[in-house]
C-alpha cells in the first residue's frame, strides 16, 4: 500500500511530521515514481552547470588557481615543485570543495576543482621527486595525480572524478611499463609491441564493468551513481571501441573493414541496450578522427555513412530501443536496465 501526497499532508496537519520533512518526502516520492518520465524524449541525464553563476565562479577559481600556480611556476613547470606549497594548495582546494561541492552542491565548480586537484597532484609528485632524489619522475607524478583525484572522489563523490581516476590509471600504468606516456596511435593500436594498448583496453573493460554495476543499481538514473556511470562510460568507450577499431583499420588482412563495420554495429546495439548515448558518441568520435588518418581517400564516405547512421539512431533512439528490448530474450539484468516501455506512454499523450 503506497502513501500519497494527501496522506503526507494529513500527517503534517496531525503534527506527525514537519512541513520541511513533508516536502522532502514528496520530492523523494516524485523522483522514485518516475523522474525519468519527465526527461525530454527519455534522454539520459547530463549536467555540466546549473546556471551562469557557476561559470562565473569557475572563471574566478581558474584565475585564483592560476595565481597560486604562478607563485610556484618556476619550480612547478621544471619539475622542481615546492612540497609544502603543493600540499598547501591541495589543502586549499579541498577547503573550496567542502564549500562548493558539499555545501553549495554546484556542478561546474566541482568539476573544475577535480581538475585543479589532479594537476596539483602532478606538482606534488614532482616535489616528492626532489625531496627523495628519485629519478623515475613520470610514473610517480602521474600516480600522485591519480591518488589525489581518488582521495578527492572518496571525500566529495564528484561523478566527473571517476573519469579522471580511470584516465590516471591508464596513464600511470603506461608510463610505468612503457617508460613514457605513449602517443595516441600507440596507445590504442593493439598491434604495437608495447603493452600500452592492452593496458588501455584492460582498464577500459574494468571501467565498463563498474559503470554497468552503477547503472543497474539505478535504472531510473536519479542518483549520483548514474551520473558517475555516465563519466565512466565516456572513458570506457574510447578505451575499448577505439583500441579495437584502430587496430582493425590498421590491419592489412582481407575482411578487416567488414569486421570493423560489424564491431561498430555491435557497439551501437550495446549502447542502445544499456541506454547510454555517451558510450556510443565518445567511442565513435575517435573513430571519425582516426578514419581520416588511416582511410585516406575513402575516409569522407565512411564518415558520411557513420554520421547518417548516428543521426537516424539519435532521432529514433527510444523507438528503436523499445523494439530491440522487446525482441531480445530475457537475460540477467534485463529488468534492471532503464525502462523501455515508457515510450508507449509518451506517444499516447
Amino acid at each position: 500500500m503506497s502513501v500519497g501526497a494527501e496522506d503526507i499532508r494529513a500527517a503534517v496537519r496531525a503534527g506527525m511530521i514537519s512541513e520541511a520533512q513533508a516536502a522532502s518526502l514528496m520530492a523523494l516520492s516524485d523522483a522514485r515514481r518516475g523522474a525519468r518520465e519527465n526527461l525530454d524524449g527519455l534522454d539520459e541525464p547530463f549536467e555540466l552547470f546549473r546556471g551562469f553563476n557557476e561559470i562565473f565562479i569557475v572563471v574566478g577559481l581558474g584565475i585564483l588557481y592560476g595565481g597560486c600556480i604562478s607563485v610556484l611556476a618556476a619550480r612547478f613547470f621544471t619539475g622542481n615543485g615546492d612540497l609544502i606549497g603543493a600540499l598547501a594548495l591541495l589543502a586549499g582546494l579541498f577547503g573550496l570543495s567542502v564549500y562548493f561541492t558539499l555545501r553549495r552542491r554546484m556542478v561546474a565548480p566541482s568539476i573544475a576543482l577535480v581538475v585543479m586537484t589532479t594537476l596539483t597532484g602532478v606538482a606534488l609528485g614532482a616535489s616528492l621527486m626532489d625531496a627523495t632524489g628519485y629519478a623515475y619522475r613520470l610514473p610517480v607524478m602521474l600516480g600522485t595525480a591519480t591518488l589525489a583525484a581518488l582521495v578527492h572522489f572518496l571525500f566529495f563523490r564528484v561523478p566527473f572524478g571517476a573519469a579522471v581516476i580511470s584516465l590516471g590509471i591508464i596513464a600511470t600504468l603506461s608510463a610505468a611499463l612503457v617508460g613514457e606516456v605513449p602517443r595516441m596511435p600507440d596507445l590504442l593500436l593493439l598491434s604495437q609491441s608495447g603493452p600500452a594498448a592492452w593496458i588501455t583496453i584492460g582498464v577500459g573493460l574494468c571501467t565498463l564493468v563498474l559503470a554497468l554495476r552503477l547503472d543497474l543499481s539505478d535504472p531510473h538514473r536519479v542518483t549520483r551513481r548514474a551520473a558517475t556511470a555516465f563519466w565512466l562510460h565516456v572513458v570506457a568507450a574510447p578505451a575499448i571501441v577505439n583500441s579495437v577499431a584502430l587496430s582493425l583499420l590498421d590491419a592489412e588482412w582481407a575482411g578487416s573493414d567488414a569486421v570493423l563495420l560489424l564491431f561498430i554495429a555491435i557497439a551501437a546495439l550495446f549502447a542502445v541496450v544499456i541506454d547510454r548515448r555517451s558510450f556510443l558518441v565518445s567511442g565513435v568520435g575517435y573513430v571519425v578522427a582516426l578514419s581520416f588518418t588511416v582511410l585516406d581517400e575513402s575516409a569522407p564516405l565512411a564518415v558520411i555513412a557513420l554520421g547518417a547512421g548516428l543521426v537516424l539512431l539519435g532521432a529514433f533512439w527510444e523507438r528503436l530501443r523499445a523494439g530491440l528490448m522487446n525482441a531480445l530474450p530475457r537475460f540477467p539484468g534485463k529488468d534492471r536496465l532503464p525502462p523501455w516501455t515508457l515510450i508507449a506512454s509518451k506517444e499516447a499523450q
